[in-house]
């Protein structure tokens, strides 16, 4: 039997808060369904055999190549390791390996003149949320890989955290598009460096490239 939050009395961990103008259950340390998803999900699995949920997973969790997604899950199909979470009538099964790169993850369901779609941002399905009280190293390395690099991963770049001196001073490398790119100072003085400065102040003291740039045509500039 799959391992149920709100059926085992740990309340503590479910918070009722509003998010987009609509009060949604939120599971600390786990996922949020808006309640347009919920809906959206509810009149999907209508159409499936009694007893079908949803299933929420990560396949290749932790690497770069991380990619989250739902599909139905008939009661034949939960595992004694998953965990449930319940939103009203629904439930939300994920499996023991994703549990932990789904934190902080939001599933919803939007409207535009596009169109409708399902979203699902899972900020740390390439890398699990570091502790508060984790190394300078790490917090850093948390904050390029889940907020630095899918910025640059439109231009087919990525930034690498290589050391932290002793003077505060963060050493990064660059690969793929950014590699050789004639716009990198820009990105790293204008972007990378502001926005680590601004989260780290008085912890970080600047940015610096340890880049050997070897420009050709993978440089995006």
């Amino acid at each position: 039997m799959a391992k149920t939050l709100d059926r085992i009395g740990d309340w503590s961990k479910i918070k009722p808060i509003v998010y987009k103008n609509t009060q949604v259950l939120v599971v600390s340390n786990s996922i949020i369904i808006t309640e347009n998803a919920q809906a959206h999900f509810s009149k999907l699995l209508e159409q499936q055999p009694e007893g079908t949920n949803i299933r929420v997973f990560v396949v290749n969790p932790g690497t770069p190549n991380a990619e989250c997604g739902v599909s139905y899950c008939p009661p034949e199909a939960v595992e004694a390791s998953d965990t449930e979470f319940t939103f009203g009538s629904l439930s939300a099964f994920v499996d023991e390996l994703s549990l932990p790169f789904l934190e902080d993850a939001e599933i919803d369901y939007v409207t535009d003149k596009m169109g409708s779609q399902l979203t699902l941002k899972a900020p740390n399905a390439k890398m699990k949320k570091v502790a508060d009280d984790a190394s300078l190293m790490e917090r850093v390395d948390y904050a390029i890989q889940t907020q630095v690099n899918p910025q640059l991963a439109g231009h087919g770049g990525h930034v690498s955290l290589v050391e932290i001196n002793d003077d505060g001073v963060a050493i990064v490398a660059f690969g793929g598009g950014c590699n050789g790119c004639s716009m990198v100072d820009v990105t790293l003085k204008e972007g990378i460096e502001k926005e680590l400065l601004n989260q780290f102040e008085g912890e970080l003291t600047a940015v610096r490239d340890a880049t050997e740039h070897d420009r050709g045509e993978h440089s995006y500039y």
